[in-house]
């Protein structure tokens, strides 16, 4: 079984990120969508809160398990048997930051490759952080993620 790591702070998980799922799952038999802990990022959503808008995102896709952790994510793709970690390319600013994060990744694990993918064009301006600033000046991010984060986010947020 080929198995991906697709990790992210997913605050909240947009259609972007959905995309990429979706399409990891062409070149893998199982995804796991983990929330690694950050201590330089602020959420707006807890992690359970962000687990389980996950979990709602990806219910209709068969192989995809959604986790959290505390270790590297390399740490993770070894302990489960994966082979690679997937991330996702908006831009040049997404590569610049990704090809660092992936060369960092090569020398702490030289045998979990990193898996690229670009984004669609129509959902390049998309990110967690546009999704979250568009909705607290009561903008309307209902196109940008899944029903079920659309109304976590008319909660948290007001319409």
């Amino acid at each position: 079984m080929r198995k991906a790591v697709y990790a992210g702070t997913f605050d909240p998980i947009t259609n972007g990120h959905l995309d990429i799922i979706e399409r990891s799952l062409s070149l893998f038999d199982e995804i796991h969508v983990v929330i690694f802990y950050n201590p330089y990022k602020k959420t707006a959503f807890s992690l359970e809160e962000r687990l389980e808008m996950i979990r709602q995102a990806t219910s209709h896709l068969k192989g995809v398990v959604v986790d959290s952790s505390d270790d590297l994510a390399v740490e993770y793709a070894r302990k489960i048997g994966a082979s690679a970690l997937v991330r996702g390319l908006r831009a040049t600013q997404d590569y610049q930051y990704e090809s660092q994060l992936a060369y960092t990744n090569q020398y702490l694990a030289e045998d979990i490759e990193t898996v690229f993918l670009m984004t669609r064009l129509s959902q390049m301006f998309i990110s967690s952080s546009s999704v979250k600033e568009i909705a607290s000046h009561k903008g309307d991010v209902s196109a940008l993620v899944p029903a079920y984060v659309n109304e976590k986010i008319v909660n948290k947020y007001g319409k």
